[in-house]
């Protein structure tokens, strides 16, 4: 099978291409993987530890405010399809596949129109305009959430399979894992929190609050807390005027590389709410405090964790409602009330699919396989 994955701009939405090509490549050894993306992306950098060549057009979105750069998306979205037609044609795909993003809809768009099988996954709650834009052309739609359906209209095409998460590395015992990660002796409750790989300034604030309040008046607590790169320097400064730096059971960096490791131990998780970080804890059970980014097309980060609330499977906090208060008691209620974990971490499983990868790829080869059956029965005309 020669495989050709679009999703870049976001590891939301690279990583799951990479989880549907490694799966591909688990059945089929000898299966030809390729990707594209734009010659800035972070898709380069993931796609090349993941072992896959990655192949360029150049793409962007449209900023929702009025600006300049509008007019170089006008012409991308022009000369794109076209670069995506040759290199198609080059590279002969038997199955083309999106992942979201605005690259997703150039090279879906030429393959539909060569009459290559397309598919497209979307993760979040609310289809992005990629999606929405392709929804006419693909041959399927694979959707996370089964409230998306709503917001579509090809519903013969579409399949709720979940996310197609990467396998993460192997599980070591509860024991062995606090040890390896240093946590200390005596550690009976471990928060895990984050505002994504840049840095979030309101939720750093609260979270340095909350490590005061609680965990440093708590050796029993230890808190592990990613600042993300921009906000990394302030957070420091702001961490060592409440002496937080003296704390043993606390600790700040800038970026967590081993994040399935402290999900697998975490008690609590604080995080944003996107849709493959909102997966991994499913998948894991983990009891999760949602602090949705305001600023995000379609507030559809909101949409995720409300899903989730509603089913009594997270705990939704609002950034525009968030205190310290609020946030202190919710990490309580979370650790010191049995019934609340346990809750959370039941209903939240309920929105995992272990099998999602296995499902893409067989619903894969069978777009494929009525392709070449169709070729065949041309042929015999």
């Amino acid at each position: 099978m020669k495989v050709l994955l679009a999703g870049g701009g976001t590891g939301g939405h690279i990583n799951p291409a990479i989880a549907i090509a490694n799966t591909i490549k688990d059945h089929d050894k000898n299966a030809e993987i390729a990707f594209i993306g734009t010659k800035k992306g972070l898709e380069n950098k993931l796609v090349a530890n993941a072992g896959y060549p990655i192949y360029h057009i150049e793409m962007r979105g449209l900023r929702r405010s009025l600006s300049l750069s509008n007019l170089k998306t006008a012409y991308y979205y022009f000369t794109a399809p076209h670069k995506a037609k040759k290199l198609l044609l080059a590279l002969e795909p038997d199955v083309v596949i999106g992942t979201g993003g605005y690259l997703c809809w150039p090279l879906l768009h030429a393959a539909a129109k060569l009459g290559i099988p397309t598919a497209v996954h979307e993760s979040n709650a609310i289809p992005g305009k990629a999606v929405k834009m392709l929804e006419k052309e693909v041959d399927r739609i694979y959707i996370n959430f089964p409230g998306t359906v709503d917001y579509l209209r090809e519903k013969d095409k579409i399949r709720c399979v979940g996310n197609p998460l990467i396998a993460p590395p192997a599980l070591e015992k509860s024991g062995d894992l606090k040890k390896s990660l240093k946590i200390p002796a005596g550690t009976k409750h471990v928060i895990l929190s984050f505002g994504g790989s840049l840095g979030a300034e309101r939720i750093n604030e609260e979270v340095l609050c909350l490590m005061s309040s609680l965990s440093a008046k708590n050796p029993e607590i230890f808190h592990i807390h990613a600042t993300g790169k921009i906000e990394h320097e302030a957070a420091m400064a702001k961490a060592a005027e409440y002496g937080l730096d003296r704390c043993p059971n606390i600790r700040l960096v800038e970026y967590i590389y081993d994040m399935p490791l402290w999900e697998r131990i975490a008690d609590v998780v604080i995080c944003r709410a996107g849709a493959m970080t909102i997966s991994e804890m499913a998948l894991l059970g983990v009891a999760c405090i949602l602090i949705p980014s305001p600023n995000v097309v379609n507030n559809h980060q909101y949409e995720n964790a409300k899903r989730l609330a509603d089913a009594g499977a997270a705990i939704l906090l609002e950034e525009k409602f968030l205190t310290p208060n609020v946030l202190y008691d919710s990490v309580c209620d979370i650790l010191y009330h049995k019934e609340t974990a346990q809750r959370l971490s039941k209903n939240i499983k309920s929105f995992a699919n272990p099998e999602a990868k296995e499902e893409i790829y067989e619903d894969l080869r069978m777009l494929v396989s009525r392709d070449v059956l169709s070729l065949i029965k041309k042929k015999e005309v």
